[in-house]
């Protein structure tokens, strides 16, 4: 009888921490998109054979490179802390990048080094975690064309709203010239119809 009780209160532990856990995650990125500081980001032209991967669009930026004073302190793949700003027009910029976890005065996201020192200059070429954008299914195929339509098209302005807050980013949204491409690829659907 102990024993059924004590196997009972195990599984009753195991499946509260197996609901935890999601729920964690789920409760962590909606802090994060309550109380961060939004960021557009602006992307820049992919590869254009690397065709879109499962339900996503992948996402590259423009604003990834900074100019470092040694090469040789940074390790391809590392963790790295990029203190961001705002340019005039409200898109993000790079001011610094560390090592080291800045106070949370500062808006900062943690990311990867990518490339170091490209055709041995000094520049560090970061990796952001936000590089893909989730879509429903049945909308992917349309919105991963109009993206790449927008950005061979020099009269729109395409970037990725993104929240941070004390390192951790989320991606909220594509938008292009100020429009939520879902609501774009939703507009273009109906009209097919």
């Amino acid at each position: 009888m102990n024993n059924k009780k004590l196997i009972l209160t195990v599984l009753i532990l195991v499946a509260l921490a197996q609901l935890y856990v999601p729920a964690k995650m789920i409760l962590d990125r909606e802090k994060v998109l309550a109380e961060g500081i939004e960021f557009k980001f602006k992307t820049a032209p992919i590869d254009p054979n690397d065709p879109f991967r499962g339900k996503y669009i992948n996402l590259q930026y423009e604003n990834n490179v900074i100019e470092v004073q040694s090469k040789d302190v940074w390790v391809q793949y590392e963790d790295i802390y990029v203190i961001l700003a705002k340019d005039n027009y409200g898109f993000a910029k790079i001011k610094s990048v560390s090592k080291a976890k800045p106070n949370s005065e500062l808006s900062f996201v943690k990311a990867k080094v990518r490339y170091i020192g490209f055709n041995n200059s000094h520049k560090l070429t970061i990796d952001y975690p936000f590089d893909r954008y989730y879509m429903e299914e049945s909308k992917a195929y349309d919105a991963e064309k109009t993206y790449r339509n927008s950005l061979r098209d020099t009269s729109k302005v395409t970037y990725a709203l993104v929240f941070i807050k004390d390192g951790e980013a989320v991606l909220n949204d594509v938008l292009i010239n100020g429009v939520s491409i879902r609501e774009i690829v939703k507009t273009g659907q109906e009209i097919k119809k």
